[in-house]
């Protein structure tokens, strides 16, 4: 019998059982859309979360709709909106969660067109609590309310230019540098085995976002949920 491509939508149920929450869907070009659609076809339940602000302007009730998900608006700058996503989705899902995926980022200096050379500060502030601030916040929040299972996946999103240099992608580089340095900390002074806190960085192509392709990066990122969730 001829093997199933990766890409065909027959998954091998290595997610059956395993349940969490998505961040950052907003439309098919979308990383988290197409993650979520991979974890759907692999068995894995799931929330779908977004600011109210983004789900107005994307299409996260077709993705719902087609992956059988509920949609929890939530802010993840506001940790009561981040405390009240952790609880509904546990009740929601029926239980501990055991992947969470934060593929969040945005740069109000690169939307302004301004140089890193003349970032506002103003907007720098907020582009680092959307882009790396909240990555801390969801994983204190889930910390506290003690929501993950052994071995549980925590992901986010991050980029090479985290480490090497990109001028282009300018304040968003910090960010994501930021955002690194909260996964080691977090992720091994806190949970050690308990669950694992990791950034995982996209190979340079276009998509919403300016990190990486939806798809490939899609398949990426499901394979780091799926790594821990084999035992």
């Amino acid at each position: 019998m001829a093997p199933k491509s990766i890409a065909s939508n027959m998954g091998y149920n290595l997610l059956k059982g395993k349940k969490g929450i998505i961040f950052g869907a907003l439309d098919e070009n979308s990383i988290a859309w197409k993650t979520a659609e991979r974890v759907h076809e692999e068995g894995g339940e799931f929330v779908l979360t977004n600011a109210p602000i983004a789900m107005r302007m994307g299409q996260i009730k077709t993705l719902a709709e087609k992956t059988n998900s509920e949609i929890i608006p939530a802010d993840a700058t506001n940790e009561e909106d981040l405390q009240n996503l952790v609880d509904k989705s546990m009740e929601f899902l029926g239980g501990k969660l055991d992947f969470v995926l934060h593929s969040i980022g945005m740069s109000v200096n690169v939307r302004k067109g301004r140089a890193y050379t003349d970032e506002k500060y103003d907007f720098t502030a907020k582009g680092w609590d959307v882009s790396a601030l909240s990555f801390h916040k969801v994983m204190q929040t889930l910390y506290k309310a003690n929501a993950m299972n052994e071995w549980g996946s925590i992901v986010a999103l991050t980029y090479m230019a985290a480490q090497r240099t990109f001028p282009d992608y300018n304040d968003m580089a910090d960010n994501k540098a930021y955002m690194e340095s909260e996964a080691r900390s977090f992720g091994s002074s806190t949970w050690s085995t308990s669950a694992i806190a990791e950034s995982k960085t996209s190979s340079p192509l276009s998509s919403l976002s300016p990190e990486s392709p939806a798809f490939s990066s899609a398949l990426f990122l499901f394979a780091s949920l799926v790594e821990t969730r084999l035992s």
